[in-house]
């Protein structure tokens, strides 16, 4: 086995000890504040806060270190993928999509809002082939092999795309895309948007930052075509809290939407309405984006990070914890290079070419997976996830067989995070803010009005 180890390593595997096997880290997804991965082997890893389920282990206790999903072993899981306080996971040969965590609003997609601490699977989407699942703050996305999409959840503002405010409890298929192959989509946290086989780009739901590229501040309750920019078509989309970044088939990126912390990137505060160009990365190709709460990542053709908005607890991982309107670079040890990037709220998550896992800002619910709660403002390596961590470290189990622990929470027993001028006792004034209010910078809770 000591042999067997040691080869692992010298091939350049993120192997990990579970069961006695070696796994590395294929996917990294994080939420609100819980974070979770995928290994080799189709094992699934989460950790974080568990309140509400979202970890899958069935009960409600935070895990400050990866602790292995028990309950999917042997459902050949191909993807997982952070909501807000909810997951979900993907079995390509089984054809099957799982959620679990927060329910409100129908989010899980099992025709309730029924919070589950295990997973469980979507009986809607049984059969069906997925290519792409994106999650926003209460509301989901499926993109098929075929490039329909499905959308359930909240959709207080169009979110959804089915031409109404109704929320849907089970995945519906929109209609506005019928006959337009879509490529990818994205989801941020009461707006959706999406990138078709063609390059171009369509937004709807929540767009009163402009975060929908259609040159103004209103909500739209299907998809809308973006105006194309430069004539450039566009290869890739992500979403963040309420602001949008694109990149296009040169490698250019774009973003739009909310910018009072500097997400977009333009050296400035200013809110923009169209896709507007990264002037300060053009001498660079952009193979890979992801929005959080108020801060953005972009990962390089050549590997490099670059991070930029909002870092009170320095999740943009430049070693301060001063906002950033310009990207600055993230520095990993031995100049190892990034190949996969994912920002959470308030949280960032990365993989380099070592087969190495970092995480930086905020830590309070163990998110970060080094065993504290504690922030950090510079990538640290997760011990138990890297080739260069702990060596042989073992990761723990759940030992929670799928579909027990189901427990069920009346709405009026759910909660929220709220802003510090909530909890002064201050009016939250939504105003000529677009509900900035409704943002919240910290950990305190209070029960969500649905």
């Amino acid at each position: 086995m000591e042999e067997e180890r040691k080869t692992a390593v010298e091939e350049g595997m993120s192997e990990k000890v579970i069961g006695g096997e070696f796994h590395r880290v294929l996917i990294i997804s994080a939420g609100a504040s819980h974070s979770v991965c995928l290994l080799s082997g189709n094992v699934v890893c989460s950790w974080g806060r568990g309140e509400d389920g979202q970890l899958g282990h069935g009960d409600p206790e935070d895990r400050l270190c990866p602790t292995h999903l028990s309950a999917l072993d042997g459902h050949e899981v191909k993807s997982v993928i952070c909501g807000a306080d909810h997951t979900i996971a993907y079995s390509e040969s089984r054809m099957q999509v799982y959620s679990w965590g927060w329910g409100d609003f129908g989010r899980l997609g099992h025709g309730n809002s029924s919070d589950l601490f295990t997973p469980h699977p979507i009986k809607a989407l049984d059969g069906v082939k997925i290519k792409q699942i994106v999650c926003g703050d209460s509301h989901c996305l499926a993109l098929t092999i075929l490039g329909n999409v499905a959308s359930w959840g909240r959709n207080q503002n169009g979110q959804l795309g089915l031409g109404t405010t109704e929320d849907s409890l089970v995945p519906q298929n929109l209609q506005a895309f019928q006959g337009i192959p879509v490529k990818m989509v994205a989801a941020g946290a009461e707006h959706s948007v999406a990138v078709t086989e063609d390059g171009e780009l369509y937004g709807w739901g929540w767009g009163r930052y402009g975060n929908l590229g259609l040159g103004d501040k209103q909500d739209r309750l299907v998809p809308q075509r973006v105006s194309s920019v430069n004539g450039e078509k566009m290869i890739l989309v992500a979403c963040g809290w309420r602001h949008t970044i694109s990149v296009s088939t040169s490698g250019s990126l774009y973003t739009y939407g909310w910018s009072k912390y500097g997400q977009l990137g333009h050296g400035d505060f200013i809110d923009h309405l169209t896709p507007h160009k990264l002037e300060a990365l053009r001498d660079h190709v952009v193979s890979q984006i992801s929005g959080g709460w108020r801060h953005t990542m972009a990962v390089t053709s050549d590997g490099k990070l670059y991070g930029w908005g909002w870092n009170k607890f320095g999740q943009v991982g430049a070693g301060d914890n001063v906002d950033q309107c310009s990207p600055v670079q993230v520095l990993f040890p031995h100049d190892q290079k990034v190949v996969q990037v994912c920002c959470g709220w308030r949280h960032t998550l990365a993989i380099t070419d070592r087969h190495n896992v970092f995480s930086w800002g905020r830590g309070t619910n163990g998110q970060l997976g080094h065993g504290d709660t504690f922030d950090r403002n510079l990538p640290t390596i997760i011990e138990a996830l890297s080739v260069d961590g702990s060596s042989g470290r073992q990761i723990e189990s759940s030992n929670v067989d799928l579909l027990s622990g189901r427990i069920r929470v009346p709405p009026s027993g759910r909660y929220a995070i709220v802003p510090d001028k909530m909890k002064q006792g201050q009016a939250a004034m939504l105003g000529d803010t677009g509900g900035d209010a409704s943002v919240p910078e910290n950990d305190i809770k209070r029960p969500r009005i649905g």
